[in-house]
């Protein structure tokens, strides 16, 4: 993406998972570099960009706060971690924003809030507004009434249908690879990157493969190429690049960052209402 896109990208969502947001070592949230997340989306409002982050990470929050260790067992177990996690995290970002004289703003979304044309028109009013307001909207699954998400898989795809709902210049999925590979390059050193995908083909979907790594995270290439999906054929570019240094998301901005750019071929025949019912 050169410096003359970056320029026409207004309206951006970048995603970020629960294994980019939390140590390693412990499942613990990662201050310092959540600190550092909000400075370079606060500095993307000063640019004069609309923003909206889909932020994984309530339950690792929950978990944390409720001295817990692995996974949670069962779905009401996974609930009540994201009940507690959630409002945990919000208080995080909410702090920090503040901190860049920015606000932040909860968007908890599920299934029917897409499916349901009067709940999704509010919806769509609400981005509209808080991102006329100066607002950046932060965005999860509703977890803990949501029996959905598991359905989703991680918030790569809720992030395509956010960015097609508001209609969206570009989508930045941050992960824990560099983009997309024609293999799994963790266990095959011959895996070819691809920097630029102009159409997203059969071939390519079978790519898709499950390498979830993580006890907190639950993306896989496989959504992220159905996210990609959604938001080409939506009209949005989408770029996959690795978030071990947040501030990728400037280079990606200023066109010098490594990733995959899927670049947008919108889909007159693509409805994002038809896609959610039929695929999920």
């Amino acid at each position: 993406m050169d410096k003359t896109d970056r320029n026409e990208k207004k309206r951006i969502v970048i995603k970020i998972g629960s294994s980019s947001l939390t140590h390693p070592e412990t499942g613990e949230l990662n201050l310092l570099k959540i600190e550092k997340l909000v400075r370079v989306l606060c500095d993307l409002k000063g640019a004069g960009k609309d923003v909206v982050l889909v932020s994984s990470g309530a339950v690792a929050a929950g978990r944390q706060a409720l001295g817990r260790i692995g996974r949670p067992g069962t779905l009401a177990e996974k609930q009540a971690y994201a009940a507690v996690g959630q409002a945990r995290l919000m208080m995080v970002y909410q702090r920090i924003f503040s901190e860049y004289n920015h606000i932040a703003a909860q968007v908890l979304l599920t299934k029917d809030t897409m499916t349901n044309e009067v709940s999704r028109y509010n919806a769509q009013n609400t981005f509209d507004e808080l991102l006329a307001l100066g607002v950046v909207p932060i965005v999860n699954e509703n977890d803990t009434v949501s029996t959905h998400e598991i359905q989703f898989g991680d918030n790569d795809r809720l992030s395509a249908i956010v960015a097609a709902l508001i209609s969206a210049d570009l989508l930045i999925l941050l992960s824990d690879i560099d983009g997309l590979y024609t293999d799994d390059p963790h266990v095959n050193p011959e895996a070819r990157f691809i920097d630029v995908v102009e159409e997203i083909t059969p071939e390519l979907m079978a790519m898709g493969k499950d390498t979830a790594g993580s006890d907190v995270g639950t993306g896989d290439m496989a959504a992220k190429l159905e996210a990609a999906r959604i938001a080409t054929d939506s009209g949005s570019d989408m770029v996959i690049t690795n978030a071990a240094d947040v501030e990728v998301i400037q280079r990606v901005m200023d066109g010098n960052a490594k990733g995959t750019l899927f670049k947008a071929h919108k889909n007159r025949n693509f409805d994002l209402m038809d896609y959610i019912n039929h695929r999920y």
